[in-house]
C-alpha cells in the first residue's frame, strides 16, 4: 500500500507544489524551441560544460540542481531559480562540491526529492577509480549534509558486467509517497535495482547484485548498452509506479547514444516490470545533442510538474542543458520518435 504523507506548514515554511496528473506513458514532451536554457559560462567552475540537473518546485519557483564543470572536468553542483521554468538565473557559486575521498574528483548527476521539509539528494561521488551513489541532504537546498556512499559494494553493472571488477553505483531516484512502513529508492546505472528504506537515510537493495535486476539492457533494443534511473519515480494516478529512464546503445566505433525510456512497475514489486516504452520518448535531435563532451546524449534527470505542465530537464551531450514540455490535454502533435 502507498501512503500518501502530509506535514504541517508553518508561517514561514518553504511550500512545494501540488501533485500533477501522472498516467503511463508520460508525454508525449516537445523539446523546447529555445535551448538550450543554460551552457557554460566564463572561466571559473561551470567554464566547461552545464548538464544533468536535478529539478523541484518550490513555492512558485522551479529550482535546478545541475551538474558543472571546467576543463579539469572536476564536477560541482550548482542551483538555477526560474519563474516560469524555462528562463533560469544562476547564483554565482556551487552549492555541493568535492570534499570528501569518495567524491574528491566530482560530484555527479544529482537527483533530488523533497520530503517534509527535508532534500534528499543523490549523486555519484567519483575518485577516478570508481564511482558510488551518495546521499545529501539540506532543508534549504544551500547548505547540504553529506552522508556518504549508500552501496558501496554493490555493482550495478550485474549481470551484463562492465569489464572490471568492483563497486560501482549511480543514480538513485527516491520516490516521494512512503510504500507501506519504508521509503522506495530505484537505483542504478548499467542495471536497475530496488532498495528500501525507514528513515530515507540508510538504505536496503531489496535484492544482491548477483540477483536479477529489475531492469537490464536488451539486446538489438535502445536499451542495447546499458539502462540508468533517470528522475526520481512518479506515483501514477492508479497507484503504480512509473520511472523515467536513460539508456544506451554503443555504436561499432565505440561511441554510445542515448536516449530514455519509461517503464511502469507495483510499489509493493519493484522487481517486477509491469509495462515498457519499446521505443524512446526524448532523443538527440538538435546540434547541441549530437555534439559536445560526449555527442548523442539526450540524458534525463529531472522532471517536474509546474502550474499546468510537466516539464523535463536534461543534459544535452555532457554540455548544456535543455528541457522538453508535455501540457496533458494537448493534442498529439507529435508521434514518439521511431
Amino acid at each position: 500500500m502507498v501512503t500518501k504523507t502530509a506535514r504541517p506548514r508553518s508561517s514561514d515554511e518553504v511550500v512545494t507544489s501540488g501533485r500533477g496528473p501522472v498516467h503511463f506513458p508520460l508525454g508525449p514532451f516537445t523539446p523546447y524551441e529555445h535551448n538550450p536554457i543554460l551552457a557554460p559560462r566564463g572561466d571559473s567552475w561551470e567554464s566547461g560544460s552545464v548538464y544533468n540537473p536535478a529539478a523541484v518546485v518550490v513555492g512558485d519557483r522551479v529550482a535546478l540542481l545541475y551538474r558543472a564543470h571546467a576543463d579539469d572536468i572536476v564536477s560541482h553542483v550548482g542551483l538555477a531559480w526560474s519563474d516560469g521554468g524555462y528562463v533560469f538565473e544562476r547564483e554565482p557559486q556551487p552549492v555541493l562540491s568535492p570534499s570528501e575521498d569518495y567524491d574528491r574528483f566530482g560530484v555527479e548527476d544529482p537527483r533530488v526529492t523533497e520530503v517534509d521539509g527535508t532534500y534528499y539528494l543523490t549523486y555519484s561521488g567519483w575518485d577516478r577509480d570508481r564511482s558510488l551513489l551518495c546521499l545529501a541532504t539540506s532543508s534549504d537546498l544551500h547548505t547540504w549534509t553529506k552522508h556518504g556512499p549508500l552501496f558501496p559494494d554493490f555493482d550495478t553493472f550485474q549481470p551484463q558486467g562492465r569489464g572490471e571488477t568492483g563497486a560501482w553505483s549511480k543514480a538513485g531516484g527516491i520516490l516521494r509517497e512512503r510504500v507501506g512502513d519504508h521509503y522506495l529508492m530505484l537505483f542504478g546505472e548499467g542495471s536497475i535495482w530496488a532498495a528500501t528504506s525507514r528513515d530515507l537515510l540508510h538504505w536496503t537493495p531489496t535484492t544482491s547484485d548477483i540477483d536479477p535486476p529489475l531492469m537490464a539492457p536488451r539486446p538489438g533494443t535502445f536499451t542495447d548498452f546499458l539502462v540508468e534511473v533517470g528522475p526520481p519515480p512518479l506515483l501514477t494516478d492508479d497507484g503504480l509506479v512509473l520511472l523515467v529512464h536513460n539508456a544506451a546503445v554503443k555504436d561499432p566505433d565505440g561511441s554510445v547514444r542515448y536516449t530514455a525510456g519509461q517503464l511502469l512497475v507495483h510499489p509493493e514489486r519493484p522487481q517486477e516490470v509491469l509495462a515498457e516504452l519499446t521505443r524512446p520518448w526524448i532523443e538527440p535531435l538538435t546540434h547541441e545533442e549530437r555534439h559536445g563532451l560526449v555527442d548523442n546524449v539526450t540524458f534525463v534527470e529531472g522532471l517536474v510538474w509546474f502550474r499546468d505542465r510537466w516539464l523535463a530537464y536534461y543534459g544535452q551531450s555532457d554540455s548544456t542543458l535543455g528541457v522538453a514540455t508535455f501540457v496533458p490535454g494537448d493534442r498529439w502533435s507529435q508521434v514518439l520518435p521511431g
